[in-house]
């Protein structure tokens, strides 16, 4: 599903350069549950930016489902990202004035769905994620959790292939958390692709297969067969 080559990203800071991805290397292949671990600075975010069309590399290769992203003109990765990734945050990035349902269901929106249609897999989800009495809340009526359930809702409505997940429990209690990456890894069960930067070791230990970052590198990569 996909393929890095020699992949290679730096900023300059304060007149200084930080190389934050140096040559990785990587291949991801579809239905995997990967996190991503290491210290502040080592390459994680950015590695999930690149994965998700947000950023491109200086140099090095990116291929997605067959295609060469890196030769793709800004708004080919933009038709490839939308078509193929889903994104939750740890902030949500809810729209405020939008309530439950209206977030949830943007995503459809956007790219002309019919209502009838729109609304089926807007209920559908409300009802999975047990949203349906908060439907027509606001995100500042909600709690922690239940706006991170919505963020994961609108991120998975047009069921992409690749969900990014950017410490989705970090602004969350341990019960909220627990109940939000139980619904990620329900939702790799199904097939989706779950790519998880995380700072909580209990979380990232989760994962069958566990990437360690330092210094823009790939420290170690770990793998199991075990949820």
């Amino acid at each position: 599903m996909i393929r890095l080559e020699q992949l290679c990203k730096h900023y300059r800071l304060g007149g200084e350069t930080v190389q934050a991805l140096d040559h990785v290397d990587l291949n991801i292949s579809a239905g995997e549950y990967l996190s991503v671990m290491g210290p502040s600075g080592s390459g994680k975010s950015t590695l999930l930016n690149m994965l998700g069309l947000l950023d491109t590399p200086d140099s090095g290769s990116y291929w997605l489902n067959g295609t060469e992203i890196t030769a793709l003109s800004e708004d080919a990765r933009a038709a490839e990202r939308n078509r193929h990734v889903g994104f939750v945050f740890q902030a949500y990035h809810l729209i405020d004035r939008l309530n439950a349902r209206e977030n949830i269901e943007l995503p459809l929106v956007l790219i002309g769905t019919p209502p009838a249609q729109r609304r089926e897999k807007v209920n559908a989800l409300l009802r999975r994620l047990g949203l349906e009495r908060h439907a027509e809340h606001r995100p500042n009526q909600l709690s922690g959790g239940q706006r991170q359930r919505v963020a994961i809702a609108r991120a998975v409505i047009r069921r992409p292939a690749l969900l990014l997940a950017d410490e989705p429990t970090g602004n969350l209690d341990s019960h909220s958390g627990q109940d939000v990456i139980t619904l990620l890894e329900e939702l790799n069960d199904e097939g989706i692709t779950l790519v998880m930067v995380t700072h909580d070791a209990r979380m990232g230990q989760r994962a069958r297969r566990r990437l360690w970052m330092q210094d823009g590198t790939l420290l170690r990569d770990e793998q199991d067969a075990r949820r």
